[in-house]
């Protein structure tokens, strides 16, 4: 399979030859979305915790008489509809993780990818450099290339390409090496350099 290179001007820039393996696959969308909502579900930390009226303190106490006053009967003041009493199915912490096995993950990923190509969606680059950190060379390089939202994908870290696009809120910059299924499916447009897809072929071995 070639994909078409450009360069950051927009000009032709040869093509690429990449595997079909990685970037022709059959489209899974119930294998991406269960890997997904793994994904994301794995981000939560579960750490909430709120407090039952049995573990509110104090309130052992009848805060007035039964009868005579003229106002509700109340046997404690942990009671929930006490402004500081306890909170009904007060929520605990507890684990979200959800267990995808690694085959399932790689099958989602390449799934993911190839789709984004058979719909036009991946611009691939001969190289994404800017001469300094500034947010006007990445929005230029962009809009350029037609890309008004969308994922840079680079090999290995950049940090004036990081620090150039952090001011362009439609726009985010991946390392190759830590780009996943819901980066993929999550933007609109994925530009991703030829060393980049050089290093995913590896990674693939």
């Amino acid at each position: 399979m070639k994909l078409n290179v450009l360069t950051m001007a927009g000009k032709a820039a040869g093509t690429i030859e990449v595997s079909d393996s990685i970037f022709a696959c059959e489209y899974n969308e119930a294998l991406i979305h269960q890997v997904v909502v793994a994904q994301l579900a794995n981000k939560r930390q579960g750490t909430m915790s709120a407090l039952t009226r049995t573990e509110v303190r104090g309130g052992g106490a009848k805060p007035y008489r039964q009868k005579g006053t003229g106002h509700a009967r109340q046997g404690s003041i942990v009671a929930p509809n006490y402004v500081g009493g306890g909170i009904v199915f007060a929520k605990k912490p507890r684990d979200f993780s959800q267990k995808i096995n690694k085959s399932m993950k790689k099958a989602a990923f390449y799934s993911a990818l190839s789709e984004k190509i058979r719909q036009n969606e991946v611009i691939v680059l001969d190289k994404f450099e800017i001469a300094e950190a500034k947010t006007k060379l990445v929005a230029g390089a962009m809009k350029t290339l037609n890309v008004e939202k969308g994922l840079i994908v680079i090999d290995g870290y950049n940090q004036d390409i990081l620090k150039a696009s952090n001011n362009i809120p439609t726009i985010n910059v991946c390392d190759a090496a830590l780009l996943n299924v819901y980066d993929i499916v999550a933007t609109k447009n994925i530009v991703i350099t030829k060393d980049a897809i050089k290093k995913l072929e590896e990674a693939a071995k």
